[in-house]
């Protein structure tokens, strides 16, 4: 009787959740161990809503515990600390892991080199990030609020902007509910000209309309080079500033350093259009973790995750049958730019874009599908 199959996968993200129940549902009889130093699920798209009371954080924190016994995914506490033997052992601070086939979903990090980037908080850091923020903007009486986002230098479409006009949209209406918009000054700030270019011409222009709708100041096209308990530091000038939130430019995991894996310019693990890892046998990546081909606008969200790992999962299966890769991810990048109220479709692939002006049915569509998201893990 032959040994069945262990497939390992690193993380428990969007990635790592959408590769697991993919492989368990074409390979029932498959071992699959998930290695993470939490089994603990945190719905980040829905954080934006948590500063102004919308959701609270154990609305958003899901044990994973019953999922995985459901799907029979074992899960092995422990954080990697990287990879040998070509992707086949796992070292870990808990010793070392074997694995027959390998997904990486563990993610990617945060570029924290700016200076006095500590007087930053980053809302996608986590549920204690952004309770911060609604801890301190309720403790504000006025002042100036700044809102910004890098990108990684060397791979530039390693960013997360969305989630940063989100919060400055969702911050102005929630002072305008509570009748103090006009002890504010909202500034954002980006060292390009057209923040949020990737998600097209017409996304760009809509949301700095939105802004100067808002009475929303801009300091756009300047260098950000760094940042002070009251102010943000750019080449074109400082802006003073009571509360700072900003969204740093990503790269790979820090462990990817300890592994013969090949990187992108950026840092992350370098994939091909089937999100193998090139020159390794049985071993993918998905989300975050990874540098893919493809359009300069593809986007580093949980569509996108989900995606790829439904791909890698497919063709590391085809893969360890002897198989050659056939599944492939469609670039598309999905978005609602909340902003508490209402809604801003923004849609993009590789034959069109679109977006639509803000209307309170996106606003209830970004709730429903939250909750359809997240029924599998509440009620498995």
């Amino acid at each position: 009787m032959s040994t069945p199959s262990r497939i390992a996968i690193l993380g428990a993200g969007f990635a790592a959740l959408t590769a697991a129940a993919e492989l368990r549902r074409r390979k029932p009889d498959a071992e699959i161990v998930m290695v993470a130093p939490s089994s603990e699920f945190v719905y980040y798209p829905s954080l934006i809503w948590l500063p102004a009371g919308v959701r609270r954080g154990e609305d958003l924190r899901i044990d994973l515990g019953a999922w995985l016994k459901k799907h029979r995914i074992d899960f092995k506490k422990a954080s990697v600390t990287g990879l040998a033997n070509g992707g086949r052992t796992m070292l870990t601070g808990e010793g070392e892991l074997h694995n027959d086939g390998l997904v990486i979903a563990s993610g990617g990090r945060f570029l924290k080199g700016l200076p006095g980037i500590e007087h930053a908080l980053t809302i996608c850091e986590g549920i204690p990030a952004a309770e911060k923020i609604r801890d301190r903007l309720a403790a504000m009486q006025g002042g100036t609020i700044a809102f910004g986002f890098g990108t990684n230098p060397k791979e530039q479409g390693a960013m997360r902007g969305g989630p940063m006009f989100e919060l400055l949209f969702g911050i102005d209406t929630l002072l305008r509910q509570q009748g103090r918009r006009d002890k504010f000054r909202l500034v954002f700030f980006n060292p390009a000209p057209q923040p949020g270019k990737r998600l097209g011409e017409k996304a760009v222009k809509g949301l700095l309309r939105e802004m100067a709708k808002r009475g929303i100041d801009t300091h756009l096209g300047h260098k950000i080079l760094g940042f002070e308990a009251d102010k943000v530091k750019t080449e074109g000038g400082e802006i003073p500033a009571d509360l700072i939130l900003f969204m740093p430019g990503m790269t790979g995991p820090a462990w990817l350093a300890n592994s013969e894996l090949p990187q992108s310019e950026g840092g992350f693990v370098k994939a091909d259009a089937h999100c193998q890892v090139p020159g390794f046998d049985q071993v993918f990546v998905a989300g975050d973790a990874g540098s893919y081909p493809g359009p300069d606008w593809l986007p580093k969200q949980a569509h996108m995750a989900d995606l790829q790992a439904k791909a890698a999962a497919e063709n590391l299966l085809n893969a360890m049958n002897g198989l050659p890769a056939a599944a492939r991810f469609k670039p598309e990048l999905v978005c609602i730019v909340d902003t508490l109220d209402k809604g801003i479709l923004v849609y993009r692939d590789e034959k069109r874009a679109f977006v639509l002006p803000p209307c309170r049915l996106m606003h209830w569509a970004k709730r429903f599908f939250e909750r359809l998201y997240l029924r599998p893990y509440r009620k498995p």
